[in-house]
């Protein structure tokens, strides 16, 4: 039933995600973990592993004594922003079709703020990818990203760049992408920004992610810029108390 790449423990745990949103297991209570091993053909390891990431993530709740129930607070999270999940897949997760338009590829001078946080000379171009994403046709998201030319070492063409650029760097710069340090910053949005998304007169303050990708080697690689229609997508998180 499995395939052992991605890890079982992941698939696993997507598999139950996928039950859990079909409101499939009755009374909202998980099986017992041998019960879910027999039945998926995987070790009960691997059950108690993909429960327990579904736990972290605030999808279902284990009462001592009782079992483990399916959280339903936790389910109106659609995305969990800890994790790099494609544009397309956040759209999908909040039940809309997505659509990716790849709005311009440029190489353009680099800004002088990009210049210590790429690590780049200040008389250096950079190529900058911008995309609109769409959710049942409409603008949600707009992001422009990045790039110094420098790492990228294969041929590529514009169609190459239609995914999400961390695909995209170990393809054609032989160089694994590792993370994202992320910034969460509030804007109002700027006439340009305006138009990309289509924005209502009454929605102008948008949340928006600067965000800095580094390689395996902790070297920064790409700078990116989404911004995000609220009124359309919401993004939470739970906070737990750890004390």
């Amino acid at each position: 039933m499995f395939k052992r790449s991605p890890s079982l423990v992941q698939q696993v745990k997507a598999h139950l995600k996928r039950r859990i949103a079909n409101a499939e297991f009755e009374s909202g209570r998980i099986p017992p973990e041998s019960d879910l091993a027999d039945e998926l053909g995987v070790s009960r390891n691997t059950i108690r592993d993909a429960l327990s990431q579904l736990e972290t993530e605030g999808v279902i709740i284990r009462r001592q004594g009782a079992g483990t129930f399916i959280n339903q607070a936790g389910l109106m999270v659609k995305t969990r922003l800890e994790e790099i999940v494609p544009y397309e897949q956040m759209i999908r997760d909040h039940g809309f079709s997505p659509t990716v338009q790849l709005v311009d590829v440029r190489e353009e001078k680099v800004d002088p703020d990009l210049v210590s946080e790429l690590n780049v000379a200040a008389d250096e171009k950079l190529l900058v990818v911008q995309k609109l994403f769409l959710a049942d046709e409409k603008p949600v998201i707009f992001s422009r990203t990045f790039v110094p030319p420098r790492i990228i070492t294969l041929d590529f063409t514009s169609d190459d760049l239609h995914g999400p650029i961390y695909e995209f760097v170990p393809n054609y710069c032989q160089q694994e992408f590792a993370y994202y340090v992320t910034e969460i910053v509030p804007v109002v949005a700027p006439a340009w920004l305006v138009d990309r998304l289509a924005l209502p007169p009454a929605v102008t303050a948008l949340i928006s992610f600067e965000e800095v990708g580094f390689n395996q080697a902790g070297e920064p690689i790409i700078k990116a810029y989404s911004y995000f229609r609220s009124d359309l997508l919401r993004l939470r998180l739970i906070r737990r108390n750890v004390g």
